[in-house]
């Protein structure tokens, strides 16, 4: 019933205390920070807990540092507010799980508008990030660039800015989340190959233009991914060697008709 209380760093309190101040309009772009000394002071906080605060603060493009100078909130776009604190997050299966669940959400219905809207150009970049995922499998890489590349096609043929915006954000934090436990899942037999045709299944619901079909492809992906992280929690690795079993539907052929 009850869970640990998770107690925040003092780094990330005080990066929370700074985005609001921007979102609520009380620091504007141009306006100066206080210094080190002054917000620990005022803060009741370590300078160096400050100073590790800015530096975030920083490379999620929310201030600038001038040396010399001092640091400047910057004209923060939509999506560096949207921007998630990947690299300060200590990721639980929990948090894995939500994120799963909200990938669900977004990406099966993204899929059906991805194969009313392709163009192309869409196509296009699916097929390269199918491919690419195929080469680097076989090169005994985890294809998790490749992996990116292609759920992010997929929402850039939905034709929806502020989705592709949400799903980018979304992709960056899975990235950062899951390359560990998707390490694992690649020790498993022919686990490759069915992460590779699953995606195969993907782009040919898309390239058919059938979004019940589309959805019901990515659907099936996500839940497949859901299931095998639960597997990998409650057992390791060697829990999933029954998963070594599943057929892929789409035969894995050299002559998918992807460029080399």
């Amino acid at each position: 019933m009850f869970r640990p209380v998770k107690t925040k760093k003092v780094y990330e309190e005080i990066i929370d205390q700074i985005k609001n101040l921007i979102v609520d309009g009380k620091l504007q772009p141009g306006d100066k920070l206080l210094s080190e000394r002054e917000l620990s002071e005022k803060l009741n906080v370590s300078r160096a807990s400050v100073r590790e605060a800015f530096s975030a603060l920083e490379m999620m493009g929310v201030i600038s540092i001038r040396p010399g100078e001092g640091s400047f909130v910057k004209q923060v776009s939509f999506e560096g507010m949207l921007e998630p604190l990947s690299f300060l997050l200590q990721v639980e299966i929990d948090d894995i799980m939500q994120l799963l669940e909200v990938r669900k959400i977004l990406e099966v219905e993204t899929a059906g508008l991805a194969a009313m809207r392709v163009t192309p150009e869409n196509l296009e970049a699916l097929q390269r990030a199918v491919n690419n995922m195929l080469v680097e499998v076989r090169q005994g890489e985890i294809g998790d660039t490749a992996d990116q590349d292609f759920h992010f096609a997929v929402a850039a043929a939905a034709n929806n800015p502020i989705l592709i915006t949400v799903m980018n954000t979304i992709s960056d934090l899975m990235q950062h989340t899951f390359r560990t436990s998707r390490q694992k899942l690649f020790i498993v037999e022919n686990m490759p190959m069915v992460l590779y045709s699953a995606h195969v299944a993907i782009y040919e619901a898309i390239a058919s233009k059938n979004p019940n079909l589309a959805r019901l492809r990515m659907r099936e992906h996500l839940t497949m991914v859901e299931e095998l992280m639960m597997a990998l929690k409650r057992g390791g690795v060697s829990s999933l060697k029954k998963y070594r079993e599943i057929a892929p539907e789409h035969k894995i052929r050299d002559d998918f008709g992807f460029p080399s």
